[in-house]
């Protein structure tokens, strides 16, 4: 049994998010460790909600809240819907929480300690229609590497090149619009990246297999230009970890906070210790993930996240870890995703446009919309969410492929047979050659979900699926009970052990339905299959079960029509 400690990149407080924002790394990272889990494995699954800085401060604003209150009451509703797509997080923590203050501070004071944190006097932009300075995300304007007209202050989503505001072309405050700005003198800690830069390079080129999208990123941020720059971690706002060097005060630091980039990460260790003290375990219970020195050499950590947070996770995080000189965890594989557009265009949580979890959920259950999501998750491109495919997809492989293979074969046990799994003759050559098909198949399945390969995991799914319905239509119990009822009993079994089958295979993607397919055969053990043939007698003769209800319905023209016309911009 292998320890798998996963971690998500974390949702950002302000507002609901995007299915986008879903299949970027939370999604995916819930379909590793439900397999991992399948497996054997001890895995931990760690996620919470990025809650400092100044969007939160903002979106509190806006809903006329205190932002303490704000993000208590964002949290409990991202809780709710990773519930609801069935996010399975040992734990969803907040950046906001005891924990990570104390973390963040700690971390802070081991880098100061090791000489890797500098104090500068540094020129930031101020806005005066705003009354404020303006933190690096908050000032748009022209990116002078690429030209992309909105580029942020601290990095240009469009070619992804690390900027300082002052870099932009014709910057104006993302708050109010104004372009009333000045350079005023603040003084600011900032964290020496730049003397950890062969360290980084050394450990990004000692790690095996990681996606061409992660290291192309971090080795572009390491070599771009002058290369990796040091980065400053301390805010001139009210609302953060304050500035604190381990337990104690940091001189002329008094009214600053520490800068979201820097405690964020770091909540994923937090977290981990939230998970502790909400059991009631011990330090050592969390330090086991995170302590190489405590157990966790023989841990394996996976991040999942999109391509835009990928330098702070190859580096920034990594400095930190690396600085503090302790012996924390160093991750072993970076998941990175491109970025799903919606219908010809993007989707936009300022503007409303796409589709959002609450609405998601509201339209219809949570696998429809997780097989959709990973079976066209953005790996090696960006991909594309459109109504036409959305409907395709779950007519013709839920529907048609798995719900109508299920429905087949239990309602014609039933009038056959009875319901209970049929007794008769013994397997012949088609059930040979099917469990040699499938045994294949399922280690192919498993190769794909262990390199992490989510679309390959997703077809290779459906065609496990397939080959049931194949296998049934070739058999054809429905002819072969006229003649043969021995035969055909033998057909209903197989099949109905393939159910059992699928429905252990499928919990990664579909747990619901997985669930559902368990309980209506009364299947108790939901082991693995590690042995295909055995698996398809799990279910003996005189075993009862009952007829599911109908597995996954199908999207109609007109319900496309209207899903696309009403999410096509303004959010209700």
């Amino acid at each position: 049994m292998a320890r798998i400690l996963i971690t998500s990149a974390i949702p950002y407080i302000n507002g609901i998010k995007h299915l986008g924002n879903l299949v970027g790394s939370m999604l995916p990272a819930d379909l590793y460790a439900r397999y991992m889990r399948a497996r054997g494995h001890e895995v931990m699954f760690i996620c919470a909600t990025d809650e400092h800085g100044t969007p939160a401060e903002l979106a509190a604003a806006k809903a006329g809240k205190p932002v303490a209150e704000y993000c208590a009451e964002m949290w409990a509703v991202q809780k709710e819907l990773g519930d609801g797509f069935r996010l399975s997080f040992d734990k969803f923590g907040r950046s906001s929480s005891p924990q990570n203050r104390r973390l963040t501070q700690y971390f802070a004071g081991r880098l100061a300690e090791n000489g890797l944190i500098e104090e500068r006097a540094e020129r930031q932009v101020y806005s005066n229609a705003d009354g404020r300075f303006l933190p690096d995300r908050y000032i748009e304007g022209t990116c002078p590497n690429c030209g992309y007209d909105r580029a942020r202050g601290d990095q240009c989503e469009n070619c992804t090149k690390q900027l300082d505001p002052t870099d932009l072309i014709d910057p104006r405050s993302a708050i109010s619009g104004s372009t009333d700005l000045e350079v005023r003198e603040t003084t600011h800690l900032f964290l020496r990246q730049s003397a950890l830069k062969d360290r980084l390079d050394a450990w990004i080129d000692a790690q095996e297999g990681w996606p061409i999208l992660t290291t192309s990123i971090a080795k572009k941020w390491l070599h771009d230009g002058d290369g990796l720059q040091d980065r400053g971690i301390t805010r001139d706002l009210d609302w953060g970890v304050p500035v604190k060097r381990g337990d104690a005060p940091w001189p002329g630091m008094e009214d600053k906070v520490f800068y979201v980039w820097f405690d964020a990460p770091i909540e994923y260790i937090a977290a981990t210790k939230e998970w502790a003290d909400g059991e009631g375990k011990g330090d050592g219970a969390w330090r086991r993930w995170w302590r190489t020195d405590e157990g966790a050499d023989d841990v394996r950590y996976v991040q999942f996240m999109g391509k835009d947070n990928v330098p702070f996770h190859t580096l920034s995080f990594p400095a930190t870890i690396i600085g503090s000189g302790d012996p924390w965890k160093l991750v072993d594989f970076i998941k990175s995703f491109n970025y799903l557009n919606y219908d010809g265009g993007q989707f936009s949580t300022s503007q409303g446009r796409g589709v959002f979890m609450d609405q998601a959920l509201a339209i219809l259950p949570a696998d429809y919309w997780r097989w959709w999501l990973l079976s066209h998750a953005p790996e090696s491109s960006d991909s594309e969410f459109t109504w036409e495919n959305f409907q395709a997809s779950v007519n013709k492989d839920l529907a048609d492929v798995l719900g109508n293979f299920v429905s087949r074969v239990t309602k014609f046990c039933r009038s056959r047979f009875g319901e209970a799994v049929p007794e008769g003759g013994a397997p012949g050559a088609r059930e040979t050659a099917l469990i040699a098909d499938l045994s294949a198949r399922v280690r192919a399945y498993e190769g794909h979900m262990e390199a992490i390969e989510v679309r390959k995991a997703a077809t290779e799914l459906r065609a496990i699926w397939a080959a049931g319905n194949e296998y049934l239509q070739e058999a054809a119990p429905w002819a072969a009970f006229k003649d043969d009822p021995d035969r055909a009993a033998v057909i209903i079994r197989l099949s109905l052990n393939l159910i059992r089958l699928y429905a252990v295979l499928s919990r990664p993607f579909l747990p619901d339905a997985a669930t559902t397919l368990l309980d209506a055969l009364d299947a108790g053990d939901a082991a693995w299959p590690e042995d295909v043939g055995a698996a398809l007698s799990a279910l003996p003769p005189g075993h009862g079960f009952t007829v599911p209800d109908n597995l996954f319905r199908k999207i109609t023209d007109d319900e496309r029509a209207d899903w696309q016309d009403r999410f096509a911009g303004t959010r209700g």
